[in-house]
């Protein structure tokens, strides 16, 4: 083996490396929705569990990227440990589908439909059609599917160098002794571990040890020890990831380890005593690409067969290890872990904007309360509630804007751009709250009172802006297109009151029966309450824009106005409830 032989392997291990990390991300972000369509499905049932962590591992090729997710759906409440144990399981299986497609590199056939199974006859077709995918289509769907095909094709040229460029090592001894070293079953194991921590994929490690069967100098008897160790080294990737979160995230990077560790301890002993008793020949026969991933696959499904009815024991040791003490445990408000799965981030912040926006409405229910009967008590409340619905703007706000410099679907792009939008318009509504608070607090301390005249039109107003806040949490939080179309007509009768409000004043104001001061504040208050009027129209519109994939809002609203039936008879339908009330 020359020096060219060694650049050559150099060269096709990190271009398989690349080729493998470049199709896990592409499908990962394919695989976005299906990913939360399944998370949504998970139940405390094992087999629904497993059955989750096999296929979302399958589709993702990667069991370390499948167990980071869960440890950051653990850390985020998205998941109890008892189901992350069960999905973990469920990964470790469908991490053996990697094994097998690298295994068709092994196919050797004059038939020529046989022949074109093998990766090298059909990747360049593969590689030709990504690369017109990726460079010619806008669509980030399409691109990513090029991107999926020509991962796959530099993985499996990766392979191919590697497989040629190692043919040399059969002639050299050292390498030779090197692998009847690794019969030692504790050398083999730490071989696998050391190299799958280092590189981070157990797929990959598996794949690395397939190209080196090639030189026919690797035995099954050395190799399963390693497969078996890989599965310890893959673990490391959910223990980096666990740092910073709660006692339960850790707990599930510790199930993984301990798994992996009691499942290669068993299975390690029964193959010592398998050996040493009955010797199967199998034993010192070279390795095949296929046998490597028939053993994987095996040792993997028998694990999982021993340690499934002993999760609970898994969840004992968990605990065990980190233990519940007497402080709080801290839990990050959005895991950045998550980022890694984009359409389950967003899902995340919508929960937290759904939280952010029933704070907001509330806020402003109670500064309407303090109007009639000011509180203390309240007021502060309403204050506490602005500074949180602050504080949730700017945690979703840098959140989204982190999450749309990766690289994310149509959708999910523009479900950021929507929650961004909305999450503005709430927080403009908590401030709404404590001006209106400031001006019951104004009227309190300079006993200050309005005429019968303006109370009577004031209530009309606020019964209003009630009902539009209400259709509006129900719109959001529900995504309820009913409710949001009722929000914009109930918007103009608002627009209309405020005018009939400000006209009325004027007329009392020229009889004397109010004076210029009370006037003051109460336009702070119908103005702070129409401009809240207008951020529910915002939020209802974005609503119906997403529901529509449009973002563009005032020609959303304008069509609206114009062209929509409905819009008209819902208008007439508020007009009657509230404008006859306050006429002059």
């Amino acid at each position: 083996m020359t020096v060219f032989d060694v650049l050559k392997l150099i060269g096709g291990l990190c271009l398989f490396l690349f080729g493998m990390n470049v199709m896990g991300q592409a499908l990962e972000r394919r695989a976005g929705g299906k990913l939360q369509s399944l998370l949504s499905k998970l139940t405390t049932n094992k087999f629904a569990g497993l059955l989750t962590g096999l296929g979302v591992t399958a589709v993702i090729q990667s069991s370390s990227a499948t167990t980071v997710m869960v440890v950051g759906f653990v850390n985020s409440g998205l998941m109890t440990l008892g189901q992350a144990i069960n999905v973990i399981m469920g990964a470790n299986i469908g991490t053996t589908v990697t094994a097998w497609i690298l295994s068709l590199g092994g196919i050797s056939s004059s038939n020529m439909f046989v022949a074109l199974l093998k990766p090298t006859s059909f990747t360049p077709i593969l590689a030709l059609i990504g690369i017109i995918l990726y460079m010619f289509c806008k669509n980030t769907k399409k691109k990513d599917n090029g991107t999926i095909l020509l991962g796959f094709a530099v993985l499996m040229f990766g392979m191919d160098t590697m497989s040629s460029s190692v043919a040399g090592l059969a002639e050299v001894p050292a390498f030779a002794n090197l692998f009847i070293m690794f019969k030692n079953p504790i050398l083999g194991v730490l071989a696998g571990a050391v190299l799958t921590a280092i590189i981070q994929s157990s797929s990959a490690s598996v794949g690395i040890l397939q190209a080196l069967a090639t030189t026919g100098l690797v035995s099954y008897g050395a190799a399963i020890p390693i497969i078996m160790g890989q599965n310890i080294g893959t673990c490391i990737t959910a223990i980096l990831s666990s740092f910073g979160t709660n006692r339960n995230a850790k707990r599930a990077a510790l199930v993984h380890l301990s798994f992996n560790v009691i499942g290669t301890a068993v299975c390690l002993s029964i193959f010592e005593i398998v050996k040493h008793t009955v010797a199967p020949a199998f034993l010192e026969t070279s390795a095949s690409l296929t046998g490597i991933a028939v053993a994987h696959s095996i040792f993997n499904i028998a694990c999982t067969l021993i340690l499934l009815p002993m999760s609970s024991l898994l969840e004992k040791i968990a605990y065990l290890l980190v233990p519940d003490t007497k402080k709080p445990d801290v839990t990050a408000e959005l895991d950045e872990r998550l980022l890694a799965t984009p359409t389950i981030a967003i899902e995340r912040c919508h929960e937290y904007a759904c939280e952010m926006a029933e704070g907001a409405i509330h806020a402003l229910r109670n500064s309407l309360s303090c109007l009639q009967d000011y509180s203390k008590d309240m007021a502060e409340e309403v204050r506490t509630l602005e500074e949180k619905t602050d504080h949730f703007e700017d945690v979703i706000g840098t959140y989204l804007v982190k999450l749309s410099t990766h690289q994310i679907s149509d959708r999910d792009s523009a479900e950021t751009t929507k929650l961004l939008k909305i999450i503005g318009d709430l927080e403009r509504i908590s401030d709404h709250a404590v001006n209106i608070v400031d001006s019951a607090e104004e009227m309190k301390n300079k006993e200050l009172s309005f005429s019968k005249d303006a109370v009577k039109q004031l209530i009309n107003l606020t019964n209003a802006v009630v009902e539009i806040l209400n259709l509006t949490l129900t719109a959001f939080t529900k995504d309820d297109l009913e409710a949001a179309h009722k929000v914009e007509p109930l918007e103009q009768v608002i627009d209309v009151l405020k005018e009939q409000i400000r006209t009325g004043h004027i007329l009392r104001l020229q009889q004397g029966a109010c004076s210029i001061e009370t006037g003051f504040v109460l336009s702070d208050i119908i103005t702070n309450l129409e401009r809240t009027s207008d951020h529910c129209s915002n939020i209802a519109g974005c609503v119906i824009d997403a529901a529509n994939r449009n973002l563009n809002l005032h020609e959303s609203l304008r069509a609206m106005k114009t062209d929509d039936p409905k819009y008209k008879e819902q208008f007439k339908e508020y007009s009657l409830k509230y404008l006859p009330v306050t006429k002059i």
